[in-house]
This record gives C-alpha cells, sequence and structure tokens, in this order.
C-alpha cells in the first residue's frame, strides 16, 4: 500500500520551493511526483499548427522527488508522516502518524 496517492494535500519540505502546498496529481514510477502549483518551469515550444499549439514560452509543472514532500495535515496545520493500521475486518487504511486519525 502506497503512502502518498494522487489527489493527497501535501507540502514540500526541501528544494526551491519549500514551504508550498499543493495536491498531487500525478505519480511517476520511478519516484517522483507532480504536484500542483510546485516546481514550475519554463519550457520554449515551437508552434504547431496541426496541434493547435501557438508556441513560444510556456509554465508547466515539473516532477518534484517523492522525498522532497510530505503529506499535510490539516488538523495541525504541519507536515505529517503516514503510518498503516489493519482494522479488524484484515482492510489497511492509512492514518497520520502523529494524531493517528484516518487520511481522507
Amino acid at each position: 500500500m502506497n503512502k502518498i496517492k494522487t489527489g493527497d494535500s501535501v507540502i514540500v519540505i526541501a528544494g526551491k520551493d519549500k514551504g508550498k502546498q499543493g495536491s498531487i496529481t500525478k505519480i511517476l514510477g520511478n519516484g517522483r511526483c507532480f504536484v500542483s502549483g510546485v516546481q514550475m518551469v519554463k519550457r520554449h515550444t515551437k508552434p504547431n499548427p496541426q496541434a493547435g499549439i501557438a508556441g513560444g514560452v510556456v509554465e508547466q509543472e515539473a516532477s518534484i522527488n517523492v522525498s522532497n514532500i510530505s503529506i499535510f495535515n490539516p488538523s495541525s496545520k504541519k507536515a505529517d508522516k503516514v503510518s498503516i493500521k489493519i482494522l479488524e475486518d484484515g482492510s489497511k487504511v492509512r492514518v497520520f502518524r502523529s494524531s493517528g486519525e484516518e487520511i481522507k
């Protein structure tokens, strides 16, 4: 069971965007993920009239290493760690390590 999933609210704990918050939009298989509004880079694109691309300088999100983000706990308003708890029926749920409450 993964500790971080798509749609989780996260906070950046290291790097140039330290302290920024966002939600995970995509997780890549190589230990990297895309976070909305974080790690913005400028890409110079060529115009492609067939695809409807105007071209020029486009600002887009780049991937960030999973080790540089931490899940955001809304009750404490701080970064937190994730633990996995096994319920009585055998199902697994993710919980915040500091408070023990379930992650929605």
